[in-house]
């Protein structure tokens, strides 16, 4: 059973996410707050397995209670709010679902499975203590020279904004071109790309339909759009499209690599990061066997060792790296032979 606690200043919300959560027969809500010092004392009482939690509240802000959660008390956090920031997932929330603003009850029962799905994936997540990156410059790989038609892919899910981040704040800035699926919602994909784009010594941006790939750059695929790479006169594009759900998501990462294995299997370097479920192993597996160099992210530093753990299962994998490894094991791959 899956303890949860509530933390919600809406009277009526906490009641309805009660009655929604409770629906499934392995989660139990062993209590609410309206506040996050009510919260505060909950959690020491209770011994919560997962805590949902608003933004706007009285008090105290629920991304200055997060941040002080992942200090003292690191747990799993699934954020419930309108508006959602990518700062609660830098903090250390393990997902998020926004609050509905209108038909509340009946959107919130709409999202039933999902909430479920993510309390759970939240309750067997690695969690840890909140702390800044600090990354050291590697003056090696900044001198590296590469291959003039190499492609670096990357593909995650929960968990993966952060471990995306920590990968691409590495990269030097003549690295080869970037292309990256990212389980995430349209409205989250812009700013994302944006911030990544102020953290990176790198180019970042959403990728547009036709962009050229280009070193230096990565491309983030949409939200809602499937990401495909292309060989056309004059080099390797970027192509979107809104075709069906692949393993559920739009965009998928096994619809990326396997484009990959069409446009050029052989200068491909691909990556398979955090992440629940199992999209991006086959398209793993599709590459390895058409000759590209894949890797999968190790269990130890995965917040929620799904999409890698079924790559490696497959044999998908020629290693399994940890995260702050990624990078220069990327880079080793696409290096040019002198």
């Amino acid at each position: 059973m899956i303890k949860v606690l509530i933390v919600d200043d809406s009277a009526l919300i906490r009641g309805l996410l009660k009655e929604v959560l409770e629906q499934a027969q392995d989660i139990q809500v062993v209590g609410a707050a309206e506040d996050p010092y009510q919260a505060r004392d909950l959690i020491k009482r209770l011994n919560p397995d997962v805590l949902t939690l608003d933004i706007e509240m009285p008090k105290m802000d629920g991304l200055s209670f997060l941040k002080n959660l992942m200090r003292l008390r690191p747990m799993p956090v699934v954020m419930i709010s309108t508006p959602i920031t990518l700062e609660a997932l830098e903090i250390g929330a393990v997902d998020f679902i926004a609050k509905p603003t209108i038909n509340v009850t009946e959107n919130l029962q709409r999202y039933a499975h999902l909430l479920h799905q993510k309390v759970r994936t939240a309750a067997g997540a690695r969690i840890r203590a909140f702390k800044e990156l600090k990354v050291e410059d590697d003056s090696a790989l900044a001198t590296l020279q590469f291959k003039a038609n190499s492609v670096l892919a990357i593909g995650a899910s929960t968990g993966g904004t952060e471990a995306i981040k920590e990968v691409l704040v590495r990269m030097p800035e003549n690295c080869p071109p970037i292309v990256i699926t990212q389980h995430i919602p349209p409205v989250f994909s812009t700013s994302f790309a944006m911030r990544m784009d102020r953290t990176c010594k790198i180019n970042v941006k959403e990728a547009e339909h036709g962009d050229k790939l280009q070193p230096g750059w990565a491309y983030i695929a949409p939200g809602d759009q499937h990401l495909s790479v292309v060989k056309k006169a004059g080099g390797l594009f970027c192509q979107l499209d809104s075709s069906e759900l692949v393993n559920r998501h739009r965009p998928a990462v096994d619809v990326l690599f396997n484009s990959l294995v069409v446009a050029c299997p052989k200068a491909t370097v691909a990556a398979l990061l955090t992440g629940m479920g199992s999209d991006g192993a086959q398209g793993l597996l599709a590459l390895n066997q058409a000759g590209a160099y894949t890797i999968a992210q190790d269990e130890l530093s995965s917040v929620v060792w799904g999409m890698p753990k079924a790559a490696v299962e497959l044999n998908a994998a020629n290693e399994v790296v940890r995260l702050d490894k990624v990078t220069a094991q990327m880079l080793k791959q696409a290096v040019k032979v002198q």
